[in-house]
């Protein structure tokens, strides 16, 4: 239990700064360094200032034994900091049912779990700490035949797959030398998807966060998975593997205001803007292009174009717009303006 307190306490300090000792019923230390000569006692309840020895008391229970902490200084913040920590401590050592490998990989997706909590289970369950990235797959039928795919692929003893339904499931993929072969997790999330065709003839989409440092920031790697989830489903989006650093430009914006958002949208949008946005072949002309990195001859092909009428319809947006977007600094400007019209309409 002690060894849980001062873990716990170590915790608090280098989280706030705040600099404290902790005693047990014996006026034993078990966390941080007591005054020449200092002594304890249990004769006060709750938080109690010693205005003549300038520091602060303060008692509590965990697991039937009791501990007074001491903060130096016997003002107001301090008696703030001493009711905090205590009521930190009590409620961090509430004892909470344990919870099962899977129950703990879903916490940990969903940042249910306190740092202590993770660092626990992570030890109780071996998994594996270091650099990683949550991927959503999604499945038109039993992710069960996709999980074992998946897995199959997989590093043993580092990744795992947890199961969010009966078409999805999160895969955390660690960086080692396996995915060294590959330019990014993107990439890596290509090779999925094909493998998972090639084993089982379904095709599924993959949703990839950002890389965190440790498992310990899982959750903040699983939203993102989910964001890019929600934009591209948003925007109908061609193609089976979608980044969260494809939508930055969207998820930025989302978070403005929307007065500003319409703001910006009358700044950059010029009269007649609207007819182009209305009509949906001259949008798929657009975001084709813009999709084939401004390449002409591909854009018309995939579009099954003659390039003259491809030509045809970018003048006709330089026309309406001002922008030249096979330029890229136009492209970007573009591309601006269809995200912004996109969420103020």
């Amino acid at each position: 239990m002690e060894a849980d307190i001062k873990s716990f306490f170590n915790g608090i300090k280098q989280n706030t700064g705040i600099d404290f000792t902790v005693f047990n019923k014996r006026c034993e230390v078990v966390f941080g360094t007591a005054l020449t000569g200092e002594n304890v006692t249990f004769d006060f309840e709750g938080v109690f200032s010693d205005l003549g020895l300038s520091r602060t008391l303060f008692r509590f229970k965990l697991k039937n034994n009791e501990y007074i902490g001491r903060i130096s200084g016997a003002g107001k913040a301090e008696r703030t900091y001493a009711t905090l920590i205590s009521e930190l401590a009590r409620k961090s050592f509430i004892k909470t049912p344990e919870l099962s490998r899977d129950e703990f990989l879903k916490s940990l997706l969903l940042s249910e779990l306190s740092v202590q909590e993770i660092n626990r289970y992570t030890r109780k369950y071996g998994l594996f700490i270091g650099p990683c990235c949550v991927m959503i797959i999604n499945s038109p039928s039993n992710i069960g035949d996709v999980v074992n795919v998946v897995e199959n692929y997989s590093t043993a003893g580092k990744d795992f797959c947890v199961i969010l339904d009966s078409s999805s499931c999160a895969f955390v993929k660690f960086a080692d030398e396996t995915t060294n072969e590959y330019c990014s997790f993107t990439e890596y999330a290509e090779y999925i998807v094909q493998s998972v065709f090639d084993e089982t003839a379904l095709k599924v989409n993959v949703y990839t966060g950002g890389i965190v440092k440790n498992v310990t920031e899982l959750g903040t790697s699983f939203q993102q998975a989910c964001t890019a989830q929600r934009m591209s489903e948003a925007e109908n989006s061609k193609g089976q593997v979608h980044s969260f650093k494809e939508y930055m430009l969207f998820k930025i914006l989302e978070d403005l205001p929307r007065y500003k958002l319409s703001e910006y949208l009358q700044l950059l949008n010029d009269p007649g803007a609207e007819e182009m946005f209305s009509d949906a072949e001259m949008m798929v002309t657009c975001e084709e292009f813009l999709e084939n990195s401004l390449n002409q001859s591909e854009t018309a092909r995939k579009l099954y174009l003659h390039r003259n009428t491809l030509s045809y319809r970018l003048d006709k947006v330089e026309k309406i717009t001002g922008l030249n977007i096979r330029k890229f600094p136009d492209a970007v400007s573009f591309r601006l303006i269809t995200v912004l019209h996109k969420l103020v309409k």
